[in-house]
């Protein structure tokens, strides 16, 4: 499901609704009776890319396994406001129980998938492509990237463990050797983790190079000074990465200093939601 692990989704979807539903939902158990069944719809409001459709279903599987969806789109289709994402048919306990966690899913997940089309758009032709970060909500990590690449960006290194990014810190907590940081990440790392050393100067990328990295990640670099890095790495490096304070208005003139990849933590750390709604 998903591309993802079946046993983290499930997992997530009963910390949501235990979140939600508690010990039990007791407007829906004094107001419906248990035998009761409902036909309706969950619509789109806005225009977007849609994503979560299978764990919306997975959310009211749960808590009604003879639940039945007569119509659904699919994970990657644009929305128009007024579309149907998903019509389901089963009992009316289940669904108004699943009702909030489904949307907050489909509503999330979907806001996170436009965003970043409209990254992935803006810097169309350039060649350059758009990356998540760590800047994910905790617990929601791996749902979060299926969303970007759902938009049609690629993911980052999911976790600290797949993954060498020599940051600021590092070096200095090592005193500034950006030698020394590169060939202790050698030393002790997988030999298929490829190194990447933060620059955020001229000095710093010539060092890095120097020092053997895989990848350079230009962090704020002024246009003039990020242009200046890629040609200085251009054929030296394995790839060539831009971040911080990257928006829908600089994007494009980033992506056109030459840059493999631009990361951009704003996709999934501030995206807002596609609002969609459930009617009977």
């Amino acid at each position: 499901m998903l591309e993802l692990p079946s046993g983290y989704v499930e997992a997530v979807i009963e910390r949501a609704l235990q979140e939600d539903i508690g010990a039990c939902d007791w407007t829906t158990v004094a107001l419906i009776p248990p035998d009761t069944r409902t036909e309706c719809t969950i619509l789109s409001q806005a225009e977007g890319v849609l994503c979560g459709v299978q764990i919306a279903q997975r959310v009211f599987q749960r808590l009604d396994a003879a639940i039945e969806f007569c119509e659904s789109l699919h994970d990657g289709d644009l929305l128009t406001p007024g579309a149907c994402v998903l019509r389901l048919r089963g009992r009316t306990r289940a669904i108004l129980m699943g009702e909030r966690t489904a949307l907050n899913f489909l509503q999330r997940l979907s806001g996170i998938a436009t965003l970043t089309r409209r990254f992935v758009d803006a810097v169309e032709g350039t060649g350059a492509r758009i990356a998540d970060t760590r800047k994910t909500t905790p617990g929601l990590r791996l749902l979060e990237k299926y969303a970007v690449r759902v938009g049609g960006g690629v993911n980052h290194r999911v976790g600290l463990y797949d993954g060498i990014l020599i940051k600021d810190n590092h070096l200095l907590a090592l005193g500034g050797d950006m030698h020394e940081a590169v060939r202790r990440a050698r030393a002790h790392a997988p030999h298929t983790l490829k190194v990447e050393v933060e620059c955020a100067t001229l000095e710093q990328v010539q060092q890095a190079i120097e020092a053997g990295a895989d990848t350079l990640l230009l962090d704020n670099m002024p246009l003039d000074t990020l242009r200046e890095a890629v040609r200085l790495a251009k054929g030296r490096v394995r790839l060539i990465e831009a971040s911080g304070g990257v928006n829908l208005q600089n994007v494009r003139a980033i992506a056109e200093t030459g840059v493999d990849l631009i990361s951009v933590g704003m996709i999934t750390h501030s995206a807002p939601i596609l609002p969609m709604h459930l009617e009977f």
